[in-house]
């Protein structure tokens, strides 16, 4: 049966991205490059990308066509697909419905109404399952004083504004029985409250924060330091960034969400804190696109002091979109399987993995290959997860 994808953000370039991919792949007109679990060899047995039926909210009107025009002439899409898939886009655009303005109407009422569009969207396609995922912009940091589910309902139904909005669209998504990925850094799905609103519910969640560039190298390179165990005494970078990430995180307080969550990487997997910060600016000119530079240095046998510096340049929507699309499918069947809360074996994706995932990138692609497998009911050995770690042929 079909799955539903509802994004949250539904008319951002990553959303758009990841509707157009999963449509030209369908098609036949390109290959599901950058999806994991289309690798060769990665085990188990998924929703191909052609059952994936889109959705979504979204507070903006540009239509889904006209923002695959305007990524196709900043070179993140073929020019020829917004033609050729235009039913395709036609048709998510059309299950896109108004998300939540604060002060338009209560929280309460906007759950309600959210969590509506979803469980209306499920019905009519005939959906086996519906994950919502969030590619909205990013918050500001936010504290949610509600550890109780119950705590939390009350502060709702009295008209207090209880929630930020990401948490808010997880609460809806938890309230319809629905699977979340939470693939920016806001707080969304993680206040213990709405973790027991998932238990409840049955619905299994994932996040926090896609990593797809800068952040995704540092977990594959400070394991080596770690191993060798050379010490890293620092690590400084620059992200300049250009699009509508880059413009939602030129705000001072949306740039601390997104600094604290790539920070916690190095240190988590060297054991010990290392001077250096992370620096985010905002490039209009750079569109679509975003370069890291990143400096480092180290120490070797006998107090030698060294340095390693890297540059990444690269499409962030290009990067995000099919690990969106192997996250629908992944927390699919895992609630097919009968999980619900938080995910921890799906870490390898996020910057910032909830559940205890860690951060050391070959750990975490094991771990995603055990979760697989268990998924396929096949059985794990610890000599087979020695055999785990991305080669050539992996992404």
């Amino acid at each position: 049966m079909p799955i539903g994808v509802w994004l949250v953000g539904a008319r951002g370039s990553v959303a758009t991205t990841a509707v157009v991919g999963a449509a030209a792949v369908r098609a036949g007109a390109a290959l599901p490059t950058g999806c994991v679990i289309e690798a060769a060899g990665f085990p188990g047995d998924f929703p191909p990308l052609a059952d994936l039926v889109f959705g979504g909210h979204d507070v903006v009107g540009t239509p889904l066509r006209k923002r695959a025009e305007l990524l196709a002439q900043a070179g993140v899409l073929p020019p020829a697909l917004t033609t050729l898939l235009s039913a395709d886009i036609d048709a998510a655009e059309a299950e896109i419905r108004h998300g939540y303005v604060p002060g338009v109407e209560t929280q309460a009422e906007a759950a309600r109404r959210l969590a509506g569009d979803i469980a209306d969207f499920r019905e009519r396609h005939g959906l086996s399952r519906v994950v919502v995922v969030d590619v909205s912009s990013t918050e500001p940091p936010a504290e949610v004083p509600y550890a109780r589910l119950t705590d939390l309902e009350e502060a709702l139904e009295s008209g207090a504004d209880a929630l930020p909005p990401s948490s808010l669209y997880a609460y809806a998504a938890f309230s319809a029985g629905c699977g979340y990925v939470a693939f920016t850094p806001s707080a969304g799905p993680t206040p213990p409250a709405l973790d027991e609103l998932a238990r409840r519910n049955g619905a299994p969640y994932t996040g926090r924060d896609g990593k797809t560039g800068e952040t995704l190298i540092k977990s594959a390179l400070a394991p080596m330091f770690a191993g060798r165990a050379l010490r890293v005494r620092s690590w400084s970078g620059l992200n300049l960034l250009g699009g509508g990430d880059g413009a939602t995180l030129a705000d001072p307080a949306a740039r601390a969400s997104k600094s604290a969550s790539k920070a916690r990487a190095v240190p988590a997997i060297v054991g010990e804190d290392v001077e250096g910060l992370t620096h985010i600016d905002y490039v209009a000119d750079l569109g679509e696109w975003k370069t890291a530079w990143d400096h480092i240095t180290f120490e070797g046998f006998l107090g030698v002091r060294m340095t390693m510096q890297f540059t990444w340049q690269g499409c962030d929507s290009t990067l995000a979109a099919p690990l969106v699309l192997d996250l629908v499918r992944l927390v699919a069947r895992a609630q097919e399987a009968g999980h619900s809360g938080v995910l921890p074996e799906l870490g390898y994706f996020f910057k910032d993995p909830l559940g205890g995932a860690g951060h050391d990138l070959p750990a975490q692609y094991a771990r995603l290959v055990e979760f697989a497998r268990s998924l396929a009911g096949e059985t794990v050995t610890d000599e087979a997860l020695k055999d785990e770690t991305p080669t050539g042929d992996r992404p």
